[in-house]
C-alpha cells in the first residue's frame, strides 16, 4: 500500500461572509481534505462553487468562519512565505522590469541584491523568459506575463503553489502551452500545486487527483478522483476520453 507525507490539510472547513450586516452568504462548507506532498492537485467546479475562496484560505488571505488549516502539521494563521499564489489577473508592477517583479519576494525578505538576482535569474530561466530580464510588463504577451508570474511565486521558494485560474484570460492555444509549461516546471521543481479551475480538460492534464465541488453555494466537496492516465497524457486518448466523459457527467459542466 502507497504511503504519503501529509503537507495540508482541511479540517471541516466552512466560510461565511456578511453582507450589510443582515445578509449571509454561505461559500463553503465542511470541507475536509489532505494534500500529499508534492503531489498537483486540482480543485474543479464551476463559477460561484467556492473554490477560489478555499484557495485563498489556505493562502492565509482569508479565515476560515470554522475549521481549520494545517501546513506540516501546524496552524496556518495568515500569509507566510510557505506559500506563493498566481492569479488569473496580471498582478505585476507595470513599473518594475521582469527582473525586478521577480525579485520582489527575495527583496521584502532583505535578501542581498547579489543573492536575489542569482534567485531571480534561477527563476527566470526557469520559465524559459531568459532573454526578457529587462522588458517591462506592458511588452510582454498574456502567456508570458502569466510565466513571470510563476517565476516570481518560485522565486520566494514556496513549498506550496496555488494558482487560481491563472489561464482563464489567455486564448485556447495560449492556454495549452501554458498548461505545458507549469507542467515542465513543476516536474523540474517540485513543489506541492493546488490548481483551481472550471476546465474539465485542464483538471485532466494537469491532475494527479481531482477534487470536484458541488455547483452551488455553500460549495462542498462532491468526489475525489484519482487520475492514474500516465504523463504526458494525450486529449485524444482513448483513456482521456472516456475519463473526460465520466467527471463531466460527475460535474455537469460545459467546457
Amino acid at each position: 500500500m502507497s504511503t504519503y507525507t501529509i503537507k495540508c490539510s482541511c479540517h471541516s472547513v466552512s466560510k461565511t461572509f456578511v453582507q450589510k450586516e443582515t445578509h449571509f452568504v454561505h461559500v463553503l462548507k465542511d470541507i475536509d481534505l489532505e494534500v500529499r506532498e508534492n503531489e498537483f492537485l486540482v480543485l474543479l467546479g464551476p463559477g460561484q462553487s467556492g473554490k477560489s475562496t478555499l484557495l485563498r484560505i489556505i493562502a492565509g488571505l482569508e479565515r476560515p468562519s470554522t475549521g481549520e488549516v494545517k501546513l506540516n502539521g501546524k496552524p496556518v494563521d495568515g500569509p507566510g512565505p510557505d506559500r506563493s499564489m498566481v492569479f488569473q489577473t496580471y498582478t505585476l508592477f507595470p513599473w518594475r522590469t521582469v527582473q525586478a517583479n521577480v525579485e520582489m519576494g527575495p527583496k521584502f525578505r532583505g535578501i542581498s541584491k547579489e543573492d536575489r538576482r542569482r534567485i531571480g535569474q534561477k527563476c527566470i530561466d526557469l520559465v524559459g523568459l531568459n532573454g526578457f530580464e529587462s522588458a517591462f510588463p506592458h511588452q510582454l504577451s498574456g502567456g508570458m506575463k502569466q510565466r513571470v508570474g510563476l517565476a516570481r511565486a518560485y522565486a520566494n521558494s514556496p513549498e506550496v503553489l496555488l494558482l487560481d485560474e491563472p489561464f482563464g484570460q489567455l486564448d485556447a492555444q495560449t492556454r495549452y502551452l501554458m498548461e505545458q509549461e507549469v507542467l515542465r516546471i513543476w516536474e523540474t521543481e517540485k513543489r506541492t500545486v493546488i490548481f483551481v479551475t472550471n476546465n474539465v480538460d485542464e483538471a485532466l492534464y494537469l491532475g494527479d487527483r481531482v477534487v470536484i465541488l458541488e455547483g452551488k453555494l455553500p460549495g462542498q466537496i462532491r468526489t475525489i478522483n484519482e487520475i492514474l492516465l500516465p504523463r504526458p497524457r494525450e486529449r485524444n486518448s482513448k483513456p482521456f476520453l472516456e475519463l473526460r466523459k465520466k467527471i463531466i457527467e460527475l460535474t455537469k459542466l460545459t467546457l
